[in-house]
């Protein structure tokens, strides 16, 4: 039996087998929840829906985070599956692919700076809104983060403000969710290779820096990224909140490499 046995979980942000969201999803799975996903747009229903199949699932829903209604919609399609659940996953970041290249003050705009600030951060709120009266006590919500939120990375740029805004936005939810028994943590992956990870300038850079001066000499994966949003996300983890945890190989430790 797994630690995630009897939870239902909601995971928000799968694109491909190769998303973060899919290792969370896979490894909640392997622990015994029962999942319902959403997909973004029609190009990517029917690729969302046969991951869906492999895990037992066929909630598959619509939803666009950044439309209200949409989220509003969600929820509403929702509840003709499930009256109530335990887990929201939020995998969900965008910024124009321009701005994530070059020098950070002369490509950042106010409108890629709102969008991604919207769909990045403000989208977590959005969603825990809506989900907020489905969720039972004891739930839990996650969210994934990176390190550019805390450091300058080169070409990260306008995604950094937004990955900041959103590791503010989980504390600042822990604790005006923490009285009703909801838990909101986030994960601090390492780079991995994603198609939202494609649209960063250099990023195989980052890939070969990384293996090169984390602590492991790795990169992390999927499923060690999923493995541990699992754990956060269970009963095992139920003093725990408000927390951005790191799953980088270490390479967050590092202060200087060798040389």
């Amino acid at each position: 039996m797994g630690f995630l046995e009897n939870k239902r979980a909601l995971i928000i942000g799968v694109a491909s087998n190769r998303s973060i969201a899919w290792g969370v999803a896979d490894a909640m799975h392997k622990q015994g929840a029962e999942l319902a996903f959403t997909y973004q747009n029609e190009k990517l229903q029917s690729r969302v829906e046969k991951l869906a199949t492999a895990t037992g699932s066929n909630i598959v829903l619509p939803c666009d985070v950044a439309s209200d209604e949409s989220i509003t919609d969600l929820f509403s399609g929702l509840k003709q599956s499930w009256s109530d659940f335990d887990i929201l996953v939020h995998s969900v970041a965008f910024a124009p692919k321009e701005e994530l290249a070059g020098d950070f003050v002369e490509n950042t705009t106010r409108e890629g700076s709102r969008l991604a600030h919207e769909i990045s951060s403000y989208s977590l709120t959005a969603l825990a809104k809506a989900a907020r009266p489905m969720l039972r006590e004891n739930s839990s919500i996650m969210s994934l983060s990176y390190l550019g939120a805390v450091r300058s990375m080169p070409n990260y740029n306008v995604m950094g403000l937004a990955k900041a805004s959103l590791e503010a936005n989980i504390r600042y939810m822990a604790y005006a969710m923490g009285p009703s028994g909801v838990r909101v943590n986030g994960i601090s992956a390492g780079p991995i290779r994603t198609l939202a990870a494609a649209g960063i300038g250099d990023f195989r850079k980052m890939l070969d820096h990384v293996e090169e001066n984390a602590p492991l000499r790795k990169n992390v994966s999927i499923e060690e990224v999923g493995n541990a949003a699992a754990f956060l996300c269970s009963d095992l983890a139920s003093g725990i909140t408000g927390e951005i945890t790191y799953v980088d190989a270490g390479y967050s430790t590092v202060g200087m490499s060798g040389y």
